[in-house]
Order: structure tokens, then sequence, then C-alpha cells
């Protein structure tokens, strides 16, 4: 029935646009511009209105079509369609939710490893065992891997010991320095008979030459686009990127985080100086997880089924301690309950006594915005650190529209000014962390795909503490009083990106 709804509207539209053309040609054209917009906006808004989108959603969209009459019905197609994203990606849905139940179904919580927890942990734990349908593992070892610096040789040094698999999965490859580095040695590895396989998104690799995908294939890797465009401004398939960042060796390491593939992750780009950056390695039980991610997204682009022994049984055991557990959740267009976004808000509620966040990018949804502000209001230490330098600028303005709103209910505001911040690390308590591929916007919650490991007392949320500090000495501090002094064209230039928020 919706999908009938949106072609009638768009035959609408199209011809309200022909009689346009028409009237312009006859000279009437300011009763028939407000005649064709108010039947934009009338049958656009009811479009949206019947797909039950929460109020500040659909507000948000009428307002761009007021501001974009025309442009904001086309917006509308490529960004805004909930039904397309539930058609194409049910089915997917479906697959990786039986995939995991199968392989993941048999670890149950462990009620002597949720007694290390306090009570508000354990409902976390249980949440996020509900979302991801993986329990939390107190058999693995993590490490955090600062900026670029400390993950490209850490990576390296496990491609080259790969000795069965290699499968990789990211947003953006370039064929630079460090992209020609790890090609190298994907291809010596395809040549002693190591299996590789790379999954790359296709509008975040948009620009990886043909030459470096070519060698690749030549010497047996299995390459393959995710999710390509072919009619990018017809269908809404360009808005589903898959933002993750997944490296998996021998089914025994994993990597996942921040951090893609290219010089400017090693602090090579001029603009951006520093690269600020958060990575983790995974090693022991957590690392199945991360191959079924994988193995699940490779399937759904190639068909070819892999939930084998050889790529799910590692030989790594890790001895049981009481060093803390880790957990790795999956989120997508492809989940029901809109996963990380929930684990989120579900840290912001649950904290005690403070709340830390670092993120490049700040549009959040009423929800995660109204728990900060109550957890800070409720005396929690609640911090936001932002990058100073955007590499968005559109988006850098929008995020800085809520800063007012978060500093009058007591949130400190940091920007990060010895580089460009590109991490997403979210730490409740100094006890319970978040690092992962989702930033704390729109985009990341409704629409890309997401990878976070979420880390209760290990010793690598103790360096992620370590290292939120230092970052702290090296951010200003931003002064409400200061900032509301900004100029009339600034704060205008802020609300009127804000304005785009759905889509950012």
């Amino acid at each position: 029935m919706l999908k009938w709804i949106q072609v009638l509207v768009f035959t609408v539209i199209v011809f309200a646009t022909g009689y346009l053309s028409y009237v312009i040609w006859e000279g009437r054209i300011i009763t028939t511009f407000s005649l064709f917009v108010t039947i934009s906006a009338v049958l656009i808004g009811f479009m949206i209105f019947i797909e039950n989108r929460q109020p500040s959603q659909t507000i948000n969209w009428i307002l761009v079509f007021a501001a974009f009459p025309v442009l904001g019905f086309f917006f509308y197609l490529i960004f805004g369609r909930n039904y397309k994203k539930r058609k194409r990606y049910d089915e997917k849905q479906e697959q990786d939710e039986e995939a995991f139940n199968k392989i993941e179904g048999h670890r149950p919580i462990q009620e002597e490893d949720l007694n290390q927890m306090g009570d508000h942990q354990k409902m976390f734990f249980r949440l996020a065992h509900e979302l991801g349908n993986s329990p939390v593992s107190f058999n693995s070892q993590t490490q955090v891997l600062t900026n670029g610096s400390e993950k490209f040789p850490a990576i390296l040094e496990s491609l080259k010991k790969a000795r069965h698999h290699i499968h990789l999965e990211y947003y953006i490859v370039r064929h630079d320095e460090i992209g020609q580095e790890i090609k190298n040695v994907l291809i010596e590895k395809a040549k002693e008979g190591v299996e590789v396989r790379f999954l790359f998104d296709a509008v975040g690799s948009w620009r990886l030459s043909d030459g470096f995908k070519q060698d690749l294939r030549d010497a047996g890797v299995k390459l393959k686009a995710f999710a390509p465009v072919r009619l990018p401004f017809i269908g809404s398939r360009i808005n589903f990127r898959n933002h993750r960042k997944i490296i998996v060796v021998d089914g025994e390491q994993g990597f996942m985080g921040g951090l893609n593939i290219g010089d400017e992750y090693l602090g090579r780009n001029a603009h951006f100086g520093e690269w600020r950056d958060t990575h983790l390695f995974v090693r022991g039980e957590a690392v199945r997880t991360l191959q079924l991610i994988f193995l699940q997204d490779w399937y759904y682009e190639t068909n070819e089924h892999l939930l084998t022994q050889d790529y799910l049984s590692p030989e790594v055991v890790i001895t049981h301690s009481e060093a803390g557990g880790i957990q790795l959740i999956a989120d997508g267009p492809d989940t029901q309950w809109e996963n990380i976004k929930k684990l989120y808000f579900s840290m912001i509620i649950s904290a005690k006594k403070s709340i830390w966040i670092a993120s490049p990018y700040f549009i959040p949804d009423d929800d995660i915005l109204t728990a900060m502000k109550v957890a800070s209001l409720s005396g929690v230490d609640v911090r936001l650190m932002m990058p100073s330098v955007p590499d968005k600028r559109i988006v850098y303005h929008a995020s800085r529209s809520y800063y007012p709103e978060l500093m009058e209910a007591g949130v400190k505001v940091y920007e990060y000014s010895r580089g460009f911040l590109h991490s997403k690390v979210i730490i409740v308590d100094e006890e319970l962390a978040s690092i992962g591929t989702s930033n704390m916007d729109m985009r990341s919650f409704h629409l890309n795909f997401e990878v976070n490991a979420f880390l209760f007392r290990t010793d690598s949320t103790a360096k992620l503490v370590e290292d939120f500090r230092q970052d702290f000495d090296e951010s200003r501090e931003i002064d409400p009083s200061s900032f509301n002094k900004r100029s009339i064209l600034i704060r205008v230039m802020e609300s009127f990106f804000r304005l785009l928020s759905p889509l950012l």
C-alpha cells in the first residue's frame, strides 16, 4: 500500500512540475508556484506521516520540504524512505539472526561472570545479548591501539603471519602509501595459498583505483564492493553504507575500531595534522562474533556460504580470568532495534559518576540528547569531546548547534586541539566502555552498518580512560559565555545545517 502511495505522490509532483513549466511560459509564475509548493508539502508530509516515524523526524523532514520545496522531494527519495530500507534488508536481517543463533546460541550468559558486575551493568549486558544475539565473553583478550602509529604496524604483523585466511571489511580504502603496503602483503599471502577476502564500501572507497583492485584480483584475492550504486540520483541504495572496519586473521585474531586504510590516518595530511583515533585488537572467543559479522556481510554480497568449522573454530583458548568482559555488537539497516543507539542510551542512563564521550560528529536524536542533559542535571560528570578542525563543515556546524543546550544543563564540551579527533569512544563510570565505528549521529544510528565493542573492567577500559585524560589535556573546554557571543551569522548557519540533520 505504501509503495503505491509513494508512486502516486511522485506522479502528482511530476505532473505539477510539468504544469509549472507551462504556466511559467504563460507568465503566471507566483500563483502556480505557490500551488506546486502546497501540493508537494501536503502529499509528502502525508507520506511521511503514515510511515509512523518519530514526531521529531517527521517535523524535520517537513521543514526540509518547506525550505527546499522542489529539491526536498528528491532528497527524500534518496535519503528518507523507511519503506525501501525495510524491504531491502528484511531478508538479510533474517539470515543474520539465524546464523548468530546457530553459532552463538549455545554460548549462554554465565551467571558467575555477571556476578562481577553491578546490577545496572548486568542489565546492560543482558540488553546487549538480546539485541546482538551474542553474550559477553570473559574468555578474550583485548588491546587498545591508539592512533594509526599503533594500528597499522599491528595489523601488518598479523597479516604477515596468516596461515589459512584473511578477511577485511572497510569503509574507506586508499591506494596511497599505507594502502599499497597492505595490498602488497595481501598479494604475497594470496600467492602463498592463504584465502584472502576483501569487502569494501562502494561509496566510501569510490576513489580506489581500478589498478589497485585489479592487482589484488590477479593475485587471487577475492574482492567485492558492498552495495554498489548504479543510479545514485534515483535510488536510495546510496544512503545505506557499510561503515565497518574489520580484520579477521585465521579466525584467531581480530581488529576493529575507527581507523580506515589511508595515509591521513597516520597523520600524513597537512590539513588535519595529527589524526587522533582508536582501534582495538581482539584475541580469543570474541573473535568468532567479529568473524560472523564479516561472513554474513560477505554472504549478502556474494552468496558464498562460509559458516563452516574452517572459519568458526579458532584454536586459541584464553584462560578464564576476572580481567573483564567484551561484547561485540553489529548494527545497521538490517537490524530491528537500532542496537548501538539503544546501547548508548542505556550506558548514559546507567551512569552513576561519569560519562565521557568522544565523537567526530554529534547529531543526536531526542532520546540521546535528553539522556545526556538529564544525567548532567542529576550530578553526573558528563563530558563531550569534539574536533576543533572540521572534515565536514556542514556536519561540524550542525554539531555545534547543540552546544548551548548541553552546556546549559552542565555538560562540559571540549574541542580537541592537537589535530583531528576521529575516535568514537564512550566511557561510563571509568569501567564500562564502547569503542567502534559508530558516531554519535543520526546516520550511524539509523542508516550505516556499524560494529562496536562494549568492554567491562578490562585492561583496555583502563587504557581508554588514560587516553581520555590525555586528550582532555590536549583540548580546549568551551566557555559558555564566550561561545554565546558568536556572531548572528554563525548562529544562523548552525541552525540552518541542523535543519538538514535528516540528510547528514
